[in-house]
C-alpha cells in the first residue's frame, strides 16, 4: 500500500506536457488515493455480476454484468440482455411502477446516468457534463432521484433531482460541502456524501458521512429531503465505500455492509434509531451491494466466496439461499465463441495475461475469468483503460462477431503478441498465439524474478486464496511471489495466511511477508519472517490510540532482522525530495540507512522511478551499499488496480533450482536488476551487479551491457557515481541491445545500468518503462566514496525529521520520545561527519554497519 496519489508525482517530477498521454481513469475525481475509490465504490467491469435491484412484485431482478444491464426470473437460469452500448452499463434501480431502469453508463471518461423503458427498450441519457454521477436510487413515489456525483467541486456529494419525461430537472445538491477539522490520512479534508437509500415514506435519505470522522468512509445517518439542515447520526462505526445501508419496508430497519471485528464484509442489521448492530451473514469472504425485496422477506447480493463476484438471493428468515445463476444468456447482439491456446518457445502450453477487444469497442473475458483494469490510459490512443484476465492456457470466450483484437503476454521475458481474429457465429473461432521469448546473453548469468510487494487480498471485488495468487504469477512468469500482509485501516484482510512455510507449484513460489504502515516514516517491506507478525503492523495513526509516533521504522527493522527478515523500504517518493522546500518531510529512509537498517530499496514500485533513483544514488554516494528491490504493490484481488501481479519485479541472479534461502541471499548481496519492462545485463571487468571491484589506482575497465525489452527504450546508459558515463542510442525498434566499450574509473564509486523513457507506453502498466541493476562497486586504493553535497543533502533531511519529531505532542511516554531523538541525532552525526571535505581521504574502506536499535518496552 503506498502514501501518496500518483498524480502527485506526474506534476511534481515532469512537465505536464511529458505525460499528458497517460491519466489516472476518471480523473475528473479531485480525491487522493485513487486507486482506493475507484476499486472500493465505483463500479468496474466483471464476468460476473455486480449490482442489482429487484422488481416490483419481487420475482425478478435486473443486475449490472460484463458490462451490461441484465433481467433474470429469480429460480430460473436464463438471462436476457437489456442494454449493450459502446460503453459499461452498471448500478440499475428499478421504478417502483416497473417501467423504468436508471443506471449508470461509463463512456467517454465520465460515468452519467441513463434511463431504460423496459417497455419501448428506449434508453435516454439523463446527464452528459462529464462527471462521475453513481448509486442513483428513485424516490418510492418515482418523481425524484437520488444519487451521487462530483458535479462543480471533483468531491463525492448528495444530489436530488425531479425525474419526468425523460428528464432530469431541478438537480440539488442536498448537503452544502464542508471541510472537517480532524486529521485525515486517507481521504480528503473535504467531507463526502455516499451510499443514499429512501426511507419507505420518501421523506428522508439514509446514507454514509465523513464529516469529523477520521477513519473509513463514515458513519450512517440520515437527512431530511425538504430540510436539509436537519440530519440525524444513526450508527457509528468504521466504513470503507461499501457499507451502503439500506431502509427495509417497515421504515425502521437498515440493512448495510460490515467489517467490524472481522477481516471481511457480512451484512449485518441495526435500526433508523441506532439499535445495537447484529449480523445477519458469516463467512470468511465478502457479501456486498445488498438490497430488499420489496415485501422486505429477502435481500439479494453480491459475493465473492467463490472467488470471481456472484449473485444470491437469501431468506432473511431461515437463511434459504437461491443463487442466479445465467446458464443461459440471451444476447442482443450477434455473438460466437473464440478458442484461444496459448503456446511458448516449444509448443508447450502456458499460461498468460490476455485482452480481447471485441468490434463492438468492449473488452471480454471468459464466464469464469477474472476480469482486471489499469488504473490510467492515453485518451488519444484508446476509448478505455486497458482490460485484460489470465489464461490459465487454454480458454474459450463469447464475443460479438467481427473482427477482435488480442494482446497476450507473460512476463518481462516474453514479447507482446498481438493478433487479429475474425469471430463467426457458425461455432467455435480457433486461434493459437505461439509466444516468442527475450533471452539476455548468457555471460550474465541465470535469474529467478520476484515481486516483492504484493497484497493478495485487500478489499477488492474479488476473494483471492494461495492458490489462486500463485496463478497469477504463473500467468505473468513470476518465480516468486512475496504477499506482504498488512492493514486495511482496523482489519487485516490476509492474517490468516501468515506464516514462514512457502508454497510452491511448478516453479512458482509464494512467501507471505508484511509490510509495516507508519503514516509518518513511510512503510517498510518485511521479508522472510521467521516466527510471527510484528503487531499492530501500523503506527503514528493520528486520532488514534496508535497516534504516537513511536516506533519509528528503526525499531520496526530491529524486530524484523530479530526474525532473520529483511527489511525494505517500499514504494519510496513520488517526486523529488528537497529538504528545503518540502512543506512535509518526515520519511525515515536516510536515518535508517545510516544505521544499516535497510536491507533493500523499492527502487521500481508504486512511486516515481526517477525521483526514487535519485535519492538512491545520493546515498550510494556516501558509501551506503543499499540493493535494488522492486515490488508492484498490486493489490492483486481488485478489478482496477495498478498491476497486475509482476508489473515490477526484481531479478536475482542464481544457479539451480530457485529457492526462498538463494532469493534471501541474492536480494541481501545486490545481485539484482529492477525492471518493469526492459531486461538488463552488465558486466565490466568480468564483475556483475553485487560485487566489488578493487582497483591500486584509477584505470580503465571493459564493459558489455544488453538489453532486450517489451517495448521500445528511449535511453540505455551506464552510470558511475549518479552521472551518464556512456549513453547508448538504440536503432531499429529500440527493443534490443548489445553493447561494449572501455570506462574510466577515477575514484571509488558504483556503476549501475539503467533503461527508461521520457513518457509512458499503453503496453505497459506503469507511468513510464524504467529499469537498473544494482550497483557493481569499486573501490579505488583505501579511498571510501564521498560526497561533500549529498552528505549535507541529506544533514538538512536529517534536521526536518528531528525538528518534526520534536514537535510531535503524541508519544506514550518521555521515554518514547527521548528514544526516537536519540536515534535520528545519531543518524544525523553519520551524514555530518561526511560533510568534512576530504574526510575519508587515504583512509581504509569501512562500509556502514547495522546497529541494534534498543527497544523501549513499556512495562
Amino acid at each position: 500500500m503506498r502514501r501518496h496519489t500518483i498524480l502527485l508525482a506526474c506534476l511534481l517530477l515532469f512537465p505536464l506536457q511529458l505525460l499528458a498521454d497517460r491519466k489516472p481513469v476518471l480523473g475528473q475525481i479531485q480525491l487522493p488515493h485513487n486507486y482506493y475509490y475507484r476499486e472500493m465504490y465505483l463500479p468496474q467491469l466483471t464476468t460476473g455480476p455486480s449490482a442489482l435491484t429487484f422488481s416490483p412484485d419481487g420475482k425478478e431482478l435486473v443486475y449490472s454484468m460484463g458490462g451490461s444491464l441484465w433481467r433474470q426470473t429469480i429460480g430460473s437460469n436464463e438471462a436476457q440482455e437489456l442494454t449493450h452500448a459502446a460503453g459499461y452499463d452498471y448500478q440499475p434501480d428499478w421504478s417502483h411502477d416497473g417501467r423504468h431502469i436508471i443506471f449508470i453508463r461509463y463512456q467517454n471518461d465520465a460515468l452519467e446516468l441513463w434511463q431504460l423503458d423496459l417497455q419501448t427498450r428506449k434508453e435516454v441519457g439523463l446527464t452528459s457534463h462529464g462527471d462521475v454521477n453513481v448509486e442513483p436510487r428513485y424516490s418510492p413515489d418515482g418523481r425524484q432521484v437520488a444519487f451521487v456525483s462530483t458535479a462543480d467541486t471533483g468531491h463525492f456529494n448528495l444530489y436530488v433531482a425531479d425525474v419526468a419525461d425523460d428528464h432530469l430537472t431541478n438537480s440539488r445538491r442536498l448537503l452544502p460541502e464542508h471541510t472537517s477539522n480532524i486529521y485525515r490520512y486517507y481521504y480528503a479534508s473535504t467531507d463526502h456524501a455516499i451510499n443514499p437509500s429512501w426511507t419507505p415514506d420518501g421523506q428522508r435519505l439514509v446514507f454514509v458521512s465523513n464529516r469529523e470522522v477520521a477513519y473509513g468512509t463514515g458513519d450512517i445517518r440520515s437527512v431530511s429531503i425538504n430540510v436539509p439542515e436537519d440530519v440525524k447520526k444513526v450508527f457509528s462505526e468504521e466504513t470503507a465505500w461499501r457499507a451502503q445501508p439500506q431502509v427495509a419496508p417497515d421504515g425502521r430497519r437498515v440493512l448495510f455492509s460490515s467489517y467490524h471485528g472481522r477481516q471481511w464484509q457480512q451484512l449485518w442489521l441495526t435500526t433508523m434509531d441506532g439499535a445495537a448492530p447484529f449480523p445477519l451473514t458469516f463467512g470468511e469472504f465478502d457479501r456486498t451491494q445488498a438490497r430488499f425485496s420489496p415485501d422486505g422477506s429477502h435481500i439479494g447480493y453480491i459475493s465473492n466466496e467463490e472467488g470471481n463476484t456472484s449473485l444470491w438471493v437469501q431468506e432473511i428468515v431461515g437463511g434459504a439461499r437461491t443463487r442466479i445463476d445465467p446458464t443461459q444468456r440471451h444476447y442482443i447482439q450477434k455473438v460466437g465463441r473464440l478458442q484461444l491456446n496459448v503456446r511458448d518457445e516449444n509448443g508447450k502450453t502456458v499460461p498468460a495475461r490476455v485482452s480481447v477487444l471485441a468490434a463492438d469497442g468492449r473488452a471480454y473475458a471468459p464466464d469464469n475469468a477474472w476480469m482486471h483494469a489499469d488504473d490510467g490510459f492515453d485518451r488519444s490512443l484508446q476509448a478505455f483503460e486497458n482490460h485484460y484476465f489470465h489464461c490459465p492456457g487454454e480458454c474459450a470466450l463469447t464475443v460479438p462477431i467481427g473482427d477482435a483484437q488480442l494482446q497476450l503476454s507473460r512476463g518481462l521475458d516474453y514479447a507482446i503478441t498481438e493478433q487479429h481474429v475474425r469471430i463467426r457465429s457458425d461455432g467455435n473461432t480457433i486461434t493459437t498465439a505461439s509466444l516468442k521469448p527475450l533471452r539476455l546473453p548468457a555471460q550474465y548469468g541465470h535469474f529467478a524474478s520476484a515481486d516483492l510487494h504484493v497484497h493478495m487480498n485487500y478489499g477488492g471485488h474479488y476473494y483471492n486464496t494461495p492458490q489462486n495468487l500463485i496463478e497469477q504469477g504463473r500467468a505473468e512468469h513470476l518465480d516468486a511471489i512475496y504477499n506482504l500482509i498488512v492493514n486495511k485501516e482496523e482489519r487485516i484482510p490476509d492474517i490468516a495466511q501468515f506464516g514462514p512455510r512457502p508454497l510452491r507449484k511448478d516453479k512458482t513460489l509464494l512467501m507471505e511477508g508484511q509490510e509495516f504502515h507508519s503514516s509518518y516514516w513511510g512503510h517498510l517491506g518485511l521479508l522472510d519472517l521467521a516466527d510471527h507478525f510484528l503487531t499492530p503492523d501500523f503506527s503514528s495513526y493520528r486520532e488514534s490510540a496508535l497516534s504516537s509516533p513511536y516506533p519509528h521504522n528503526g525499531v520496526v527493522a530491529s524486530l524484523a532482522h530479530a526474525q532473520h527478515g529483511l527489511v525494505g523500504y517500499a514504494h519510496p517518493f513520488d517526486g523529488p525530495v528537497n529538504p528545503d522546500k518540502d512543506v512535509e518531510l518526515s520519511d525515515g529512509l536516510p536515518a535508517d540507512v545510516a544505521q544499516g537498517q535497510v536491507d533493500y530499496y523499492e527502487l521500481v514500485g508504486f512511486s516515481d522511478h526517477r525521483s526514487t533513483a535519485d535519492v538512491w544514488y545520493r546515498l550510494l554516494n556516501l558509501g551506503f551499499r543499499l540493493p535494488a528491490g522492486a515490488g508492484t504493490d498490486a493489490m492483486a484481488n481488485y478489478a482496477s488496480l495498478r498491476g497486475p501481479v509482476g508489473v515490477n519485479r526484481v531479478f536475482i541472479a542464481m544457479t539451480g533450482e530457485t529457492t526462498p534461502e538463494k532469493l534471501h541471499s541474492g536480494l541481501k548481496q545486490g545481485r539484482t536488476f529492477v525492471s518493469n519492462g526492459p531486461l538488463l545485463g552488465l558486466d565490466v571487468d568480468r564483475k556483475h551487479p553485487g560485487d566489488e571491484i578493487t582497483l591500486a589506482k584509477s584505470t580503465t575497465l571493459p564493459y558489455h551491457a544488453s538489453l532486450r525489452s517489451i517495448v521500445p527504450i528511449d535511453h540505455f546508459e551506464l552510470i558511475f557515481n549518479g552521472r551518464v558515463l556512456a549513453s547508448h542510442r538504440l536503432e531499429g525498434a529500440r527493443t534490443r541491445a548489445d553493447v561494449s566499450g572501455n570506462v574510466e574509473i577515477p575514484a571509488s564509486g558504483w556503476l549501475v545500468l539503467r533503461a527508461w523513457n521520457d513518457q509512458a507506453n499503453p503496453k505497459l502498466q506503469d507511468i513510464y518503462p524504467y529499469a537498473s541493476t544494482s550497483p557493481i562497486y569499486v573501490t579505488v586504493g583505501k579511498q571510501a566514496p564521498h560526497s561533500t553535497e549529498d552528505a549535507a543533502y541529506f544533514v538538512r533531511w536529517l534536521d526536518r525529521l528531528i525538528d518534526g519529531a520534536t514537535a510531535r505532542s503524541d508519544y506514550n511516554s518521555p521515554q518514547e520520545k527521548q528514544d526516537t531523538l536519540q536515534y535520528l541525532n545519531a543518524a544525523r552525526r553519520v551524514f555530518q561527519t561526511q560533510t568534512e571535505k576530504n574526510v575519508h581521504k587515504g583512509t581504509s574502506v569501512v562500509w556502514p554497519r547495522r546497529v541494534v536499535v534498543p527497544l523501549y518496552l513499556r512495562g
